[in-house]
């Protein structure tokens, strides 16, 4: 059976626990929050004994795994055994100890497996058999568009209510940052009286500016093509103190990478191997294709490096210019492929 993170947070107190659950995907805070259901639900039926694996590596011993599934409990009729899988992948021998415990599961355990990776190459038999057996949950990263709908639905969870322009603030101030969504929301339910409709200015009164403007974010935001963002982000580290000479080494190597996927991709390679063996796993490489859409030209991957070059130099007083604007016209040029003209001879 498969269901959303959500879905297990509100599953039904009569419902009784599956023998095993798998939680995955990006989206930490979801992960999280579903598999803190699922040991609040294990409480709630009296299993007091737990025990966690830390699968983090070609070296864990899946047979110590095993051995604990049919060990006796000492404390409790049942114990909840977790396995911390953050690639979400367990190898051939870890499928084989996955499978053979949802082929029987049993009685007295309920096995819980969260990861931080997962795509569609994850998927396989030990996958499948977990569905059959229990309940798969993927915390997909919530998209930009479908944070306004994730946001009205925790604030009702809540008791609160807001109109869809205070949600569209929110959602603004938070930039994507899920766990500063939910701060600001359990403050909201704190300082907010019962039957209060938010409005606009009641959320701007109410909620800190909570924004990640990391470089991080920043980058992310300029390959996946979102100019507004970007402008906002580069003000907003800007009013932090934050220095450009502290920001351009991150900036540099990502638009590097992404002038070696133009090289690859212009002569016919394999680009997500390559991809891969940058380390940018599946669930990253969305904001890279969109960019490479945008920018297929290699010569203009290795003017925006060349640009990026200069910004640097710019910012170490090296050259002429104001590197905060010099950043801002790299950025947005990169993320919108009618604003290059801001760049000479780009």
């Amino acid at each position: 059976m498969e269901l959303r993170p959500e879905q297990l947070a509100s599953t039904p107190g009569g419902q009784p626990l599956a023998p095993v659950y798998l939680i995955a995907g990006p989206e930490t805070l979801r992960v999280l929050e579903a598999a803190d259901a699922v040991r609040a639900k294990a409480r709630a039926e009296g299993i007091s004994e737990r025990e966690v694996f830390d699968a983090d590596g070609r070296d864990f011993d899946w047979g110590r795994l095993q051995a604990g599934f049919n060990a006796p409990s000492l404390f409790s009729a049942r114990r909840l055994i977790e396995v911390r899988l953050p690639n979400g992948k367990p190898g051939k021998e870890g499928a084989e100890v996955i499978s053979d415990f949802c082929a029987s599961p049993p009685p007295d355990v309920v096995l819980l497996i969260t990861a931080n990776e997962w795509s569609k190459s994850h998927q396989g038999k030990w996958a499948d058999a977990v569905g059959r057996a229990g309940v798969t949950s993927v915390a997909w990263a919530i998209k930009p568009h479908e944070l306004p709908e994730w946001i009205e639905r925790r604030l009702r969870g809540k008791g609160l209510r807001a109109d869809p322009h205070a949600v569209q603030r929110l959602a603004e101030r938070v930039e994507g940052n899920l766990l500063a969504a939910a701060q600001e929301i359990d403050k909201l339910a704190l300082l907010v009286e019962s039957g209060q409709v938010l409005d606009v200015e009641k959320m701007d009164a109410l909620v800190a500016d909570a924004a990640r403007y990391d470089v991080f974010r920043l980058v992310e935001s300029t390959f996946s093509g979102q100019p507004a963002a970007v402008l906002r982000m580069v003000a907003g580290l800007r009013a932090e103190g934050e220095a450009v000479a502290a920001l351009m080494p991150i900036v540099i190597r990502e638009l590097l990478a992404g002038a070696a996927l133009a090289q690859v991709q212009a002569r016919g390679g394999n680009l997500a191997a390559e991809m891969k063996s940058r380390g940018i796993w599946e669930s990253r490489q969305a904001p890279y294709k969109r960019a490479l859409q945008r920018h297929p030209e290699a010569k203009r991957w290795e003017r925006f490096v060349a640009e990026a070059g200069l910004v640097d130099r710019i910012a170490k007083g090296r050259a002429d210019g104001d590197p905060w604007l010099a950043l801002e016209r790299l950025l947005v040029a990169v993320s919108e492929a009618r604003a290059v003209r801001l760049l000479a001879r780009a």
